[in-house]
C-alpha cells in the first residue's frame, strides 16, 4: 500500500436476506435482496444538515419493501437527473423516488441479463438472450422502443459509447452501430475471466482481457500500448477520477488512472458480491453487510504522497483541488516540486531536479545556493541558504483525522550538505550542465522584466518624474556589475546573478564559445566578478565581451593591446598570434567611430606603424574628419600624415580641402628637402635625378590646386629643384618665368614645350575659355630674344614694387652687359636673381599667360643668343596652335625660307583647305537659298477660285463678296471673319484647359 486514497467503513451488518444488489439515494441507501424485498437503510445519527451524501454511520433499517419484485433484484441504478430508480431482477423496472411508485415496466426486458443507461440522451440498451433492444425515455413516465438488434452469442457485460454500443460476448469485444445494426470486432476477450466493459468519464472504454485493462476509443480503435494491470481478473470496475477500483475474489484494489497505473491501496473485504459507485463513496456489498469506501481529502493524500516519497503521485492529485482553491494548489505544487527537485537532485537525477525547480517557480538564488562554488553578487535578493521549503502551512485544512498519520511524516526528508562528497558531486560536470539548461530556460522571463524595467525608467526620466531614480540609474550604469548593485530594481538584480551565475557554469564545463555568445547580446553579468573569473581561466575572447558590453573600452583596447604585444613577442604560441592579432584592435575601434573619434584616434596609434593601411581605412571608413585626424597624426605620428593624406586624395579629391592639400604638399616638399640636404652634405646631389620623393612631389605640384604656391616658393633653396620652382611659378600664372626656368636653367625645351601644351588644353577646355595660342608666342620669344624678355621681366618686377630700384638697375645692367660668349650665363643669374627678389615680395600678381609681342618692334639681330634650332622645331611641331602671321613677324630677318618649310607646308596646306572648304559651304548656302525662293514662288502662283455657289466651310454659308481665306490644302474656303473667331475660339479653350490641368 502506498497511501490511503479510501478509508473503510461498515454501514450496515446482519442483514435479514442475502443482498443481491445495492445503490443509494442521498444519505439513503437501497439493498435488493434475494427475496425480492428493497430494504432502505439511513444513518443512526441525525444530521445537523439535509445531507444528500453517504456519511460515515451506522446504518439502520427504516423500511422495507415487501414483493418489490417477483424474483431477485439482480442490480439497481438510481437515475440522479430523472429522480428514478431502475431495477433489473424478472424485467426491467422504473421506480418514482423517494416514493418509489412504478413508472414503468418494460416487459421486452424479461430475462435481461445486462443494461446501460445514457443519462445524456435518456437511452436504455439491454441484452436479452441473442438480442439487443434500445428504448427511449419520452421525458415522462414511459420508454419508446426505438429498436432491436441481433448479436452472434450471449452478451456478458454492455456499454453505451457514444451513438455506439460496445458488447463483450461471450469470446470477443464487439462495437454495434446503432445507426445501421453492423457488428465490428475489437479483439478477443480473456480466456478466464468474462469479457467486462467499462466505461471511462473521457469516453473512453477499458475492455477487460483477464487481468488486463485494454483503452480503446469509441470506435474499437486501441489508444496506447500501455495497459492497466490487475493483480487477478476483476469482476467489476467503478471509476471515481483519479483512481480505478476493482472487485477481486478476495479484495478492493485501487489504481491511479495514470500511467503507469500504479497500486495505490488494497482494501481486503470477504464475500465481496458488488462493487457500486455513489456519488460520494464506493459501496461494497457483502452477503448480508455493506461497507462503503469514503475517499481521504486530497490534501491529506497529498501529504502522505509527499512525506513517502511519492511526489509524482501528489503531483497528480493537485490538480483535482477544488478550482476556488487555485492559489493554494499553486503553492502546494510548487512546494512539492521543490521536494521532488531537492530529492532528484540528491540522488543525481540532476536535470530532472532542475524541470521541477522551474516548474516550482523558487527563485533562482534558491537552486544557486546548492552551488558554493559560484561566486554571486553582493545583493540584497540572496537569502541564507535553505534546503525546502515548508509545505504545511495549510495542513489544517487539507489533513483529515481519520488519516492516522501523524506529523513526522510531513518532517524534511533531505540530508545535510556538509560533506565534501556532496560537495564534490554537486560541481560535477553533470551538475552544472543540468543548472545551465535551467538558468538558459529561467533566463528570458527575467532579463524581458529586467529590460522592460529599464525602459520604464528611461521614459519617466524623459518626462521629468523621477529625478531620483534618474541619479541612482546613472550610477548603477556607472557601476554595473561592480560590487554591490546600488540600484534598487529587483529585476534587474536577479538578471545580474542569473546572467553570472551561468557565465561560470559555461566556463566552469568548457563552454567558452556559448559564454562568448552570452556575452554578446543583452546581459547583465557583473564585471568585476566576471572579471577576475575570466582572467583566471584565461577566456581572452569572453572578457573582451564582457568589457565590450559595459561600454569598457578603455579596458578592452588596453587587453587587445597587450594580448597582440604577447603575441608578437611569443612567436611559438602560433593560436595567439593568429587570434590576438593587431587587426582586432581595427575591428574593435570600427563601431566606435560615430560615437567616441577620440578613443578610435588614441588607440589606433597603437597599430598605425603594424598596420597602416587598416588604420588608414578605419579613418575613412568610419567618416572621422579628416582635419581632426590630420591634427591627431601630425602631433602623434607624423610619419604616417602623407600616408592618410595621400589615401584621403585618392577616394576623393574634392572632399579633401584646401588647407589638407597643402598640408600633404608641405609634407612632401619636406621629404624632398630633407633628401636634399643629406646628399648635398655627401656632395651627391644632382637637380636632373628624380628619385620618388621628387617625382612624387612633382606630381602633386601638377595635380592638386589647393595648395598656397607663394607659401611652397618661399621654401625653395636658391640652388636646386628648379623643375619645382617653374611648376609653383604656372601655378601661379608666371607663364614666362616658369618657361625661362625650363629653356635658360634646366636646358629641357621639352618640358618647357609640354608645359605650353598643358596650358594651352587648360584654357581650351574651360567653358568660357578660347583655345590661345599666346603661350607658344611666349616661348617663341623667350627662344628669339633672351634680352628682350630679361627687360620685360626686370620691368614688371619693377611695376610690382617689391624691389628697390637700384637692385633692378644692378640686375638690368647684368643681363645687357653680357659679353656673347657669357650672354647666357649672366642672363640666367639675372633671372634667378629677380625670381628671388619675386619669391620675397611677390603677394597677388599674376600673369595672364599672354604675351605682350609687339609685332612693330623690331628685332636685334645678329644676337647670338638666338635659339633658331628650338624656334624651328617648336614651329614644327605645334603649327596648328601657333598663329603664322604673328610668328612670322618675330622671326629675324635672317631666317631662312628652306627652314621654315615644314612650319609653312602643313599651315598654308590647312588654309587653302580651310578656304576651300568655306568656298564649298558658301555655294552650299546660295544653292539652298534659290531652291527656297523658287518653292515660295511656286506657292505664290496658287489660284482659287470663288464662284456665287462657293460655301464657308465654318458657317456653312455662301462667301459672296466677303473677304475670305483658304487652308494650305487650297481648296478649303472660309470666311476671314469664321477663320479668325476659329482661332480665337482654340486660344481661349487651351487657355481653360491648362488652367483646369
Amino acid at each position: 500500500m502506498v497511501h490511503n486514497a479510501y478509508d473503510s467503513f461498515q454501514l450496515l451488518t446482519n442483514c435479514p436476506a442475502r443482498i443481491d444488489a445495492v445503490e443509494s439515494h442521498n444519505s439513503k441507501l437501497f439493498a435488493g435482496c434475494y427475496d425480492g424485498s428493497l430494504r432502505i437503510y439511513s444513518p443512526q445519527s441525525p444530521s445537523s444538515s439535509s445531507s444528500d451524501e453517504l456519511r460515515q454511520d451506522s446504518y439502520l433499517l427504516e423500511t422495507t419493501v415487501t414483493g418489490f419484485a417477483k424474483k431477485p433484484i439482480v442490480a439497481m441504478k438510481v437515475l440522479a437527473s430523472r429522480e428514478l430508480l431502475l431495477s433489473l431482477s424478472e424485467s426491467i423496472a422504473f421506480h418514482k423516488l423517494p416514493n418509489l411508485e412504478t413508472v414503468a415496466v418494460i416487459t421486452k426486458a424479461k430475462g435481461a441479463n445486462a443494461y446501460s443507461w445514457d443519462d445524456r440522451r435518456g437511452f436504455l440498451c439491454f441484452s436479452r438472450q441473442k438480442r439487443v433492444c434500445v428504448f427511449k425515455h419520452d421525458g415522462g413516465g414511459g420508454f419508446v422502443e426505438v429498436r432491436d438488434y441481433g448479436v452472434p452469442d450471449t452478451v456478458k457485460s454492455i456499454s453505451w459509447c457514444g451513438e455506439n454500443i460496445c458488447l463483450g460476448i461471450r469470446k470477443e469485444y464487439v462495437i454495434l452501430n446503432t445507426a445501421n445494426g453492423t457488428l465490428s470486432e475489437v479483439f478477443p476477450s480473456g480466456r478466464v475471466a468474462p469479457p467486462l466493459v467499462t466505461f471511462l468519464p473521457s469516453g473512453e472504454l477499458v475492455l477487460g482481457k483477464d487481468n488486463i485493462g485494454v483503452f480503446v476509443d469509441q470506435n474499437g480503435k486501441l489508444l496506447q500500448t500501455e495497459r492497466l494491470c490487475w493483480s487477478e481478473a476483476p469482476t467489476a470496475i467503478v471509476i471515481q477520477n483519479p483512481y480505478a477500483i476493482a472487485l477481486l475474489p478476495r479484495r478492493v484494489e485501487v489504481r491511479l488512472l495514470r500511467s503507469p497505473y500504479p497500486l495505490i491501496q488494497t482494501i481486503v473485504l470477504q464475500n465481496i458480491r458488488h462493487l457500486v459507485k455513489s456519488n460520494n463513496a464506493v459501496i461494497v456489498g457483502l452477503d448480508n453487510s455493506v461497507h462503503s469506501l469514503f475517499p481521504v481529502s486530497i490534501g491529506a493524500q497529498i501529504v502522505q504522497l509527499t512525506a513517502s516519497g511519492n511526489f509524482e503521485e501528489a503531483l497528480a492529485l493537485c490538480k483535482l483541488l477544488p478550482s476556488e482553491e487555485s492559489s493554494l494548489r499553486a503553492a502546494k505544487e510548487s512546494s512539492i516540486h521543490t521536494r521532488f527537485a531537492h530529492y532528484l537532485f540528491e540522488n543525481g537525477s540532476y536535470e530532472e531536479a532542475m524541470e521541477h525547480f522551474l516548474a516550482s517557480q523558487v527563485d533562482i538564488t534558491h537552486v544557486l545556493s546548492m552551488y558554493p562554488s559560484i561566486t554571486l553578487p553582493k545583493t540584497t535578493m540572496i537569502p541564507p541558504p535553505d534546503k525546502m521549503l515548508d509545505i504545511s502551512g495549510e495542513e489544517a485544512s487539507l489533513s483529515r483525522g481519520s488519516s492516522g498519520f501523524s506529523d513526522d511524516m510531513e518532517s524534511s526528508f533531505l540530508e545535510s550538505e556538509g560533506n565534501a562528497a556532496l560537495e564534490s558531486k554537486k560541481m560535477s560536470h553533470n551538475t552544472l550542465m543540468a543548472l545551465i539548461k535551467y538558468l538558459q530556460k529561467k533566463r528570458p522571463g527575467i532579463i524581458e522584466k529586467a529590460t522592460s524595467e529599464g525602459t520604464e525608467e528611461v521614459i519617466s526620466d524623459a518626462v521629468g518624474k523621477s529625478y531620483g531614480a534618474y541619479d541612482s540609474s546613472k550610477t548603477k550604469k556607472s557601476n554595473k556589475g561592480r560590487g554591490t548593485i546600488s540600484l534598487n530594481s529587483g529585476a534587474r538584480e536577479m538578471a545580474a546573478i542569473l546572467d553570472t551565475a551561468l557565465l561560470q557554469a559555461l566556463l566552469h564545463t568548457g563552454q567558452s564559445g556559448a559564454s562568448v555568445e552570452l556575452l554578446k547580446g543583452v546581459n547583465y553579468c557583473d564585471v568585476k566578478i566576471c572579471e577576475e573569473i575570466l582572467m583566471k581561466s584565461k577566456s581572452y575572447s569572453a572578457l573582451l565581451e564582457l568589457f565590450k558590453s559595459n561600454s569598457m573600452h578603455h579596458e578592452a583596447l588596453k587587453l587587445l593591446n597587450q594580448l597582440s604585444e604577447e603575441s608578437k613577442s611569443n612567436q611559438s604560441q602560433t593560436d595567439v598570434k593568429q587570434i590576438f592579432s593587431p587587426e582586432l584592435i581595427i575591428e574593435y575601434l570600427k563601431p566606435l567611430c560615430k560615437t567616441d573619434p577620440m578613443l578610435v584616434l588614441e588607440y589606433s596609434m597603437l597599430v598605425l606603424e603594424s598596420c597602416p593601411t587598416q588604420t588608414i581605412d578605419l579613418f575613412l571608413s568610419g567618416n572621422i574628419s579628416a582635419d581632426l585626424v590630420n591634427s591627431y597624426l601630425k602631433q602623434h605620428a607624423p610619419n604616417m600624415q602623407g600616408r592618410y593624406l595621400e589615401l584621403m586624395m585618392a577616394m576623393n579629391e574634392t572632399a579633401v580641402s584646401g588647407n589638407l592639400q597643402n598640408e600633404m604638399v608641405q609634407i612632401y616638399l619636406s621629404e624632398v628637402l630633407d633628401l636634399h640636404a643629406a646628399l648635398s652634405a655627401q656632395q651627391k646631389w644632382d637637380d636632373k635625378d628624380h628619385p620618388p620623393e621628387r617625382k612624387k612631389l612633382l606630381s602633386a605640384l601638377e595635380n592638386i590646386s589647393g595648395y598656397n604656391p607663394q607659401t611652397l616658393l618661399k621654401r625653395l633653396p636658391r640652388d636646386a629643384l628648379y623643375e619645382e620652382r617653374a611648376v609653383i611659378l604656372g601655378k601661379m600664372n608666371q607663364h614666362e618665368l616658369a618657361l625661362s626656368i625650363y629653356v635658360h636653367k634646366l636646358h629641357a625645351p621639352d618640358l618647357a614645350l609640354a608645359y605650353c601644351d598643358r596650358i594651352y588644353e587648360s584654357v581650351s577646355f574651360l567653358p568660357s575659355g578660347k583655345p590661345s595660342s599666346n603661350i607658344y608666342l611666349t616661348l617663341l620669344q623667350i627662344y628669339l630674344n633672351p634680352k628682350k624678355s630679361a627687360k620685360d621681366f626686370a620691368k614688371r618686377i619693377v611695376a610690382l614694387g617689391s624691389f628697390e630700384s637700384s637692385d633692378t638697375t644692378k640686375m638690368m645692367e647684368s643681363v645687357l652687359s653680357s659679353k656673347v660668349k657669357g650672354g647666357r650665363s649672366k642672363k640666367i643669374v639675372a633671372i634667378e636673381g629677380a625670381e628671388d627678389m619675386l619669391r620675397a615680395g611677390l603677394s597677388s600678381s599674376t600673369d595672364s599667360g599672354r604675351s605682350d609681342v609687339d609685332a612693330e618692334e623690331p628685332m636685334e639681330e645678329g644676337n647670338s643668343t638666338v635659339m633658331i634650332s628650338e624656334v624651328l622645331d617648336l614651329l614644327s611641331q605645334r603649327w596648328e596652335r601657333i598663329n603664322g602671321a604673328q610668328a612670322l613677324k618675330l622671326l629675324p630677318r635672317e631666317t631662312k625660307l628652306q627652314n621654315l618649310l615644314p612650319f609653312l607646308a602643313p599651315l598654308l596646306r590647312n588654309s587653302s583647305e580651310a578656304h576651300r572648304n568655306y568656298s564649298v559651304i558658301k555655294s552650299l548656302r546660295q544653292s539652298e537659298n534659290l531652291q527656297v525662293k523658287e518653292e515660295l514662288y511656286k506657292h505664290r502662283k496658287g489660284v482659287v477660285q470663288v464662284t456665287s455657289d462657293s460655301m464657308c466651310s465654318l458657317c456653312n454659308k455662301k462667301i459672296g463678296a466677303s473677304v475670305f481665306a483658304v487652308y494650305p490644302n487650297g481648296k478649303t474656303l472660309v470666311h476671314f471673319v469664321c477663320f479668325k473667331d476659329s482661332q480665337g475660339m482654340k486660344a481661349v479653350s487651351k487657355t481653360s484647359h491648362g488652367r483646369r490641368r
